[in-house]
């Protein structure tokens, strides 16, 4: 009976062990706390969500279409795969386009998608020849001509504009290592019972404007004919926080910044015989909300717009994409027009002229082909459809087809653009508008050449605003606003509150502050009293800039202005509204787990050792009783 027992009992010690080193790491581990083992058991990762916007006509981007958790192992995506289960696919950049187009074409795939996680990193990069999440013709339903059909951007899928029913994340350079080592990890233990899994758990910014010299609205007897420069400053891409738009729309307003500085430092600005005017919109990748707005408090004669004359407009300026107009060491520029007028025609030469006055045959200009059906997607085509007549000239990169392969994609980054070709576009505009400002075709020589780009300034805008270093908390940034985050993000965001309450600033993002800060101080005019910023600033007639360095400021006179971009549909007029899903957070993180076949092994582990123990039981007290008896 003895002999029966110390078998027994060493069965069940071995049972014991093996179940122990199944359930051991192959080191150990000391946990001191239970954030210890949380940080053990599941591995944050960083990414950037597609998120859920939705307007009058539906939906478009992603969301867990339940109320619980996504929970599913991972694999990657290959040529041909097909899901059995609910699946978390892992997706090279340059195969993301293809899944997506296979998740619309097959719904028995679709149905087993769980969460799609996207590769990033230079590797994934160099296998795309262009990836555009827009359309062909991006907005194409706010074009002022019937041809709506035209191919714009080439490279378009049109995927940003679809609805998802499952999350989708760009992971980052270091997420997308740790997430392929843990994928080939998953087909290696096809044999096994573990597999590691993912669980998945528009602030509106302002549009900015400013006139150069400072407009004296009480003059209201020397009114000058207004030119009006304007560019973009917020971008769009499938995955809402990694929206930089560095060639499309950010070269064209860092362009309009250079020229705007440019102009400031000319001497008896007040002589010139228009006025200047310069806006930057935000909102445009959403239906030209900024551009739409503006217009409808030019008509309403708003104090938000106070001191521009909409009859007084003779001309538009548009700065758009002029990051890529470089091809072996030239800068070619090219002027899409809106038919053919006096002031149009008069843009035109000015054009010329200021390219003449350069010097240089490195920069070249020349009007778009007549054979494009119209002005490229642009913020003139809200001029366009309000007033047919509008004169105007929308300055970009390309002539029939975007250069930039990359519209509205994450990937329109710093590495997109080329520093030169925004010098030499700032360089364009700003003798553009000086030449149509001094209403003088014999300019000299010598003024036009007093006109100069600082090209030290481009430089810097463009590490400023297309780079997290230094990012946002470059010194030219913190001249002016005390920045809340360092890597900047070009997406519009959402209204928070009611736009119409003051203070509104208190809602505007950090770009936006800085734009308007860089222009207000750039067209600005000091007054006597340079002292910190008080109540009589604004009585005054002043802005009080740089307020955030020292919660001071110094109070200058400008007419820079913010104008929120909300939708004119919250106003009463027909326009698209958008908004963004509620959600508490979006998180991404990967554990592993145990399959039901280990669950059940464990289980009848656990019944045999359950048996065994009793029977174990019963024998030593069998035993015990027995030696009691012989005592």
């Amino acid at each position: 009976m003895t002999s029966t027992a110390t078998g027994l009992l060493f069965s069940l010690l071995c049972l014991l062990a093996s179940l122990h080193v199944s359930f051991s790491a192959s080191e150990q581990l000391a946990f001191e706390s239970v954030p210890d083992l949380e940080k053990s058991m599941y591995m944050v990762l960083d990414g950037y969500p597609c998120v859920r916007l939705l307007n009058l006509s539906g939906e478009i981007g992603c969301a867990n279409p339940g109320l619980d958790k996504v929970v599913a192992p991972i694999v990657r995506f290959k040529n041909g795969i097909e899901l059995v289960r609910s699946t978390t696919i892992l997706v090279p950049l340059y195969d993301f386009d293809r899944l997506l187009s296979r998740v619309s074409s097959d719904s028995n795939f679709a149905r087993n998608v769980a969460g799609v996680l996207v590769e990033s990193g230079t590797q994934n990069q160099t296998h795309l020849t262009g990836s555009s999440p827009d359309k062909k013709f991006p907005q194409a339903e706010f074009a002022p001509y019937e041809n709506n059909k035209f191919e714009w951007n080439p490279t378009g899928s049109g995927s940003m504009w679809r609805r998802y029913d499952f999350p989708v994340f760009l992971l980052s350079e270091s997420s997308t290592q740790t997430l392929q080592e843990i994928a080939v990890k998953n087909e290696n233990k096809k044999e096994t019972y573990a597999a590691d899994v993912t669980e998945f758990d528009l602030v509106m910014q302002g549009s900015v404007w400013s006139a150069l010299p400072t407009t004296n609205v009480s003059a209201s007897s020397r009114e000058k004919p207004v030119v009006l420069t304007v560019a973009s400053m917020d971008s769009a891409s499938f995955f809402r926080d990694k929206s930089l738009g560095a060639d499309s729309p950010i070269s064209g307003m860092i362009s309009l910044l250079a020229a705007v500085d440019a102009l400031s430092r000319i001497e008896d600005l007040d002589t010139l015989a228009k006025q200047l005017v310069f806006v930057v919109f935000t909102g445009e990748a959403w239906g030209y909300l900024g551009s739409r707005r503006f217009l409808l408090e030019l008509d309403q004669h708003t104090d938000a717009v106070h001191g521009i004359n909409n009859t007084l407009i003779e001309t538009v300026i548009e700065v758009g994409s002029v990051g890529k107009g470089y091809d072996q060491g030239v800068k070619t520029f090219y002027a899409h027009t809106t038919g053919v007028s006096s002031a149009t025609n008069e843009t035109l030469k000015a054009l010329q002229q200021a390219r003449d006055s350069l010097g240089t045959e490195s920069i070249k200009y020349s009007t778009a082909s007549k054979s494009n059906p119209g002005i490229p997607p642009s913020s003139f085509m809200s001029f366009s459809r309000q007033n047919p007549h509008a004169a105007g000239v929308v300055l970009e990169d390309f002539d029939s087809a975007f250069t930039n392969k990359f519209y509205h994609s994450h990937l329109d980054d710093i590495s997109n653009i080329n520093s030169s070709a925004i010098v030499a576009a700032a360089s364009l505009v700003a003798r553009t508008l000086y030449i149509l400002a001094s209403d003088n075709k014999d300019l000299s020589s010598s003024s036009l050449n007093a006109v100069n780009v600082n090209t030290s300034l481009v430089d810097e805008l463009l590490g400023c605003l297309l780079s997290c270093e230094p990012g946002l908390s470059c010194e030219l940034v913190k001249r002016y606003i005390t920045p809340s985050s360092t890597c900047p993000s070009h997406y519009v965001g959402v209204i928070q509150g009611d736009p119409s309450l003051e203070p509104f600033l208190g809602y505007v993002g950090d770009v936006p502050r800085f734009v308007w800060n860089f222009m207000a101080d750039r067209t600005s005019t000091p007054l006597k009293d340079v002292s910190p910023c008080s109540e009589n600033c604004s009585m005054s007639g002043g802005v009080c800039i740089k307020q955030e360095i020292d919660g001071k400021g110094i109070c200058v006179t400008s007419t820079t202005s913010v104008l929120p971009p909300n939708s004119s549909d919250l106003m009463g007029a027909a326009d698209p509204v958008w908004a963004e899903s509620n959600w508490n957070v979006i998180g991404l993180r990967v554990y592993s787990v145990q399959g039901a076949a280990y669950d059940r092994l464990i289980l009848m582990a656990g019944v045999v050792v359950t048996a065994l123990s009793y029977l174990l039981i019963v024998i030593v007290k069998a035993i015990i009783a027995k030696a009691l008896k012989q005592d």
